[in-house]
């Protein structure tokens, strides 16, 4: 019978954001697989919890999870973990659950901490709806194209950053985006943490005079919703109601397609013949 894979979450700051139950799967597991043993063996040392640590991250990815794969067939329990939050949420894991979903190979997740959700909760943005970008792409080609999609993302968008490059991240979506209300949270359950909330331009000032420390999620307010054409029959309507009340056809046309959105010669063609 093979083991199970575990997808730990792990403290994203204060030691303490770790569940009664991810410590017991810690503590069980034959091997913990870690994507920096130096930092996980504080968390296991503070714990107190001995097992087999192996490292496992996005440079040795493919070929730990062979070795992987071979221990969980033999019987082996493997706990993933990432140095902070959930493994797989832009940190490594994904490669290794697609090949146990392959292989038939049981997954659990061990749920804990998140940045992304913590900073949305406190953002004071519209959490109802949201999606999650993670770390944006370095390249200009590729990041100006994930701004063009957002450019009519109606959601509250999540973005995770680093401090050598949040402040020019934030002129970037002022200068794509427009100055839209953001929420910036940094070092997260930590002493220092620290939540902005603001316009974009009001966030780049800030930061640009204390400086950027720690690592850091942005809370973006999503694009305004457009209304929709209300449509031929209403303006159909509308020119009817102005004409009745003593206007000349075409400036009730003119006005009856203004209040419905819609071009006017397509008002104009319904009263043609009249």
């Amino acid at each position: 019978m093979s083991g199970k894979l575990y997808l730990c979450a792990t403290p994203i700051g204060n030691l303490r954001d770790i569940t009664l139950r991810a410590l017991d799967v810690l503590k069980d597991a034959d091997v913990i697989a870690a994507e920096d043993t130096r930092n996980t063996i504080k968390l296991l040392n503070h714990y107190d919890i001995h097992s087999r640590l192996i490292s496992y991250h996005k440079f040795n990815e493919t070929k730990q999870s062979d070795e992987i794969i071979e221990m969980l067939r033999s019987g082996l329990d493997v706990a993933l973990v990432s140095d902070a939050g959930m493994p797989c949420i832009s940190d490594p894991g994904e490669i290794i659950v697609k090949r146990c979903v392959e292989e038939g190979i049981a997954i659990e997740a061990v749920p804990g901490a998140s940045a992304s959700v913590s900073a949305l909760a406190v953002s004071g943005l519209d959490t109802g709806r949201f999606c999650f970008e993670g770390f944006l792409p370095r390249r200009k080609k590729e990041r100006d194209a994930t701004f063009d999609e957002l450019k009519g993302e109606t959601r509250t968008a999540i973005f995770y950053e680093s401090p050598k490059r949040v402040t020019d991240t934030l002129k970037d979506i002022l200068g794509r985006l427009g100055d839209r209300n953001v929420s910036v949270s940094r070092e997260m359950t930590k002493m220092h943490e620290e939540t902005f909330r603001g316009k974009v331009s009001e966030a780049i000032e800030h930061f640009e005079r204390q400086g950027t420390k720690g690592e850091f999620v942005i809370v973006l307010e999503g694009a305004k919703k457009e209304n929709p054409p209300l449509g031929i029959g209403f303006a159909k309507g509308r020119a009817v109601k102005y004409m009745d009340l003593g206007m000349t056809k075409m400036d009730a046309i003119k006005q009856a397609a203004k209040d419905a959105g819609i071009p006017k010669r397509e008002v104009y063609n319904l009263f043609k013949e009249n």
